[in-house]
């Protein structure tokens, strides 16, 4: 049996065989962003009772489509989700210098929430219909500090293990050059969306 493709709000293969080359590798970031934004719905909140009927995979795939709202913490902080598959999210931004803390680098609040947003959702992209998460624990590592000439950057979350009630997962920040900027792991509890 063959492992089913990630599938891409960019609507195509994120991961096609590609770029070694960092400069080929942030056009193809970039396009990828732009093309997931025209898709993308306004930002906002899905209906709870919709949200409670579809799996995690059904979510992201509606919400891909424009179907459901986009995050919106998404659009407060300019980042988008790019790709997802069963136990792995990916979403994409640039820092600038609106994310600035007054020491002239990115706050480590950005690579905070883009972490605590992949880790989260690879937790999500498992669950079936009619069970939620929340984050009981982020931890993180800052590795090196990002600027408004780092450039995009992705955040990739993979799920280390998922059971009933928890979900655990591990990411990390980085460019189009591979440069990690950020590690991350997180603890989920798992519950029934009806709580």
């Amino acid at each position: 049996m063959s492992e089913p493709s990630p599938q891409s709000f960019a609507g195509s293969a994120a991961a096609a065989a590609g770029a070694s080359d960092a400069d080929a590798t942030l056009a193809r970031w970039k396009e990828e962003e732009a093309r997931v934004r025209a898709r993308l719905g306004p930002p906002g909140v899905a209906e709870r009772g919709r949200l409670a009927g579809l799996s995690g995979l059904e979510f992201f795939t509606a919400m891909s489509s424009g179907e459901l709202a986009a995050p919106g913490i998404g659009a407060t902080l300019g980042f988008v989700p790019i790709e997802f598959e069963a136990g792995r999210f990916v979403f994409q931004g640039t820092p600038g210098a609106a994310h600035y803390n007054p020491l002239g680098t990115v706050h480590g609040g950005y690579a905070a929430t883009l972490l605590d947003s992949c880790l989260g959702c690879a937790v999500h992209t498992t669950l079936p219909a009619g069970r939620a998460y929340t984050t009981l624990e982020l931890k993180l590592n800052y590795i090196r500090p990002m600027t408004e000439r780092t450039g995009p950057v992705r955040a990739e979350g993979r799920i280390v293990s998922v059971t009933r009630q928890i979900g655990i997962a591990e990411g990390q920040i980085t460019d189009a050059a591979g440069k990690i900027y950020a590690f991350g792991t997180t603890t989920c509890l798992i519950f029934d969306a009806a709580r």
